[in-house]
């Protein structure tokens, strides 16, 4: 009979391992994951994804993600390039995960810099959901181990999460690229009281006036702009929001502007989420430029006077911190929690 060990030593099992990242992309945004992957100096690890018949979608990892660190580039939205809905990109985010998980990863990071349903973050009438942190208890239950996410409608969504939740921002790269174009006499305007708070951040970080404008939703996706508070007569304003939808809101307010005397009338927002008549409205809308980042897939059609701006610089850095087990808040110099 053979003896058994005396010694630690002689039981250890000797691994030869080292940290090994992986990044993949869902079909709501393949081009902001192509800028990260070629920004980390990765290879996007191939997947198949696809879309059944019946609606379902599909997905597999065509390589081993046993011990990686699997960063999942999809925001929630849709992409009309790859037929996807808000809704398809949400089932095929926690399908990849589930994969991930299955296959034996080490942590599965959820890249989603646009996170779908944020808008329902509370309950505004009775007997209806608080969206967003269902979307929250869906990523946590199909195993995330943390989200990195910009600009939540509001930054008490982090709160829905039990796992990390990284909360990025484009406020740096709006401002810098409205400091580059040397506007004179800048105010930056609140599209409403829920938004003060940001904008009276922009506003400081560009040494420029602030004003709100007062608004009113009347009923669900409808707004109506009463007037101005502050004096924006005879200057260059800037509109600064979390995000555009149908830029109803946005021509609305453009237009209380110019009507108070600005002269100049720019706006933005991190998240392009144009849909509906946005065009139209946008195209009609007296504002100069609309800056927006690219956390969603710009749809075709864009009018002129829209700028898209790439986060991948902030996500590369981001996802490099996450994956090194450094900190997330000095990308941003501590300056991240805005809300």
């Amino acid at each position: 009979m053979s003896s058994l060990p005396t010694s630690l030593g002689e039981t250890e099992l000797r691994l030869d391992y080292s940290k090994r990242l992986m990044l993949v992309s869902g079909r709501a945004n393949p081009g902001l994951a192509g800028r990260i992957a070629a920004k980390l100096g990765v290879t996007l690890s191939e997947m198949t994804l696809k879309t059944f018949a019946n609606g379902e979608v599909y997905c597999r990892f065509e390589e081993s993600v046993r011990g990686a660190d699997v960063f999942i580039v999809q925001p929630t939205c849709r992409n009309p390039d790859t037929g996807l809905s808000a809704n398809d990109a949400l089932m095929e985010l926690m399908v990849m995960i589930d994969a991930a998980v299955g296959g034996s990863a080490h942590r599965v990071i959820a890249v989603t810099p646009w996170y779908g349903y944020s808008r329902q973050d509370k309950k505004s009438a009775p007997r209806e959901p608080i969206s967003a942190r269902l979307v929250a208890r869906m990523l946590e239950a199909a195993g995330i181990d943390r989200i990195l996410t910009m600009d939540l409608h509001s930054g008490q969504i982090q709160g829905f999460f039990q796992k990390p939740c990284d909360h990025m921002t484009a406020l740096f790269m709006l401002t810098q690229y409205f400091a580059d174009l040397g506007l004179r006499d800048l105010v930056v305007v609140a599209p409403d009281a829920g938004r003060v708070k940001l904008n009276k951040k922009f506003a400081a970080t560009m040494g420029a006036d602030l004003a709100i404008l007062n608004k009113e939703r009347p009923a669900q996706q409808v707004a109506e702009i009463g007037y101005v508070i502050g004096d924006v007569a005879g200057k260059t304003a800037v509109l600064v929001d979390d995000m555009i939808g149908t830029a109803g809101t946005l021509k609305a307010a453009a237009q209380a502007v110019h009507n108070a005397g600005a002269r100049h009338v720019y706006a933005a927002a991190t998240h392009g989420n144009f849909s509906g008549n946005a065009w139209e409205n946008l195209a009609a809308a007296e504002i100069e430029q609309l800056v927006v980042t690219d956390t969603i897939p710009l749809p075709p059609g864009a009018p002129g006077n829209v700028r898209v701006l790439s986060c991948a610089d902030l996500l590369t850095n981001s996802i490099r911190q996450i994956f090194t087990d450094g900190s997330v808040s000095d990308v941003f110099g501590g300056e991240n929690q805005l809300f």
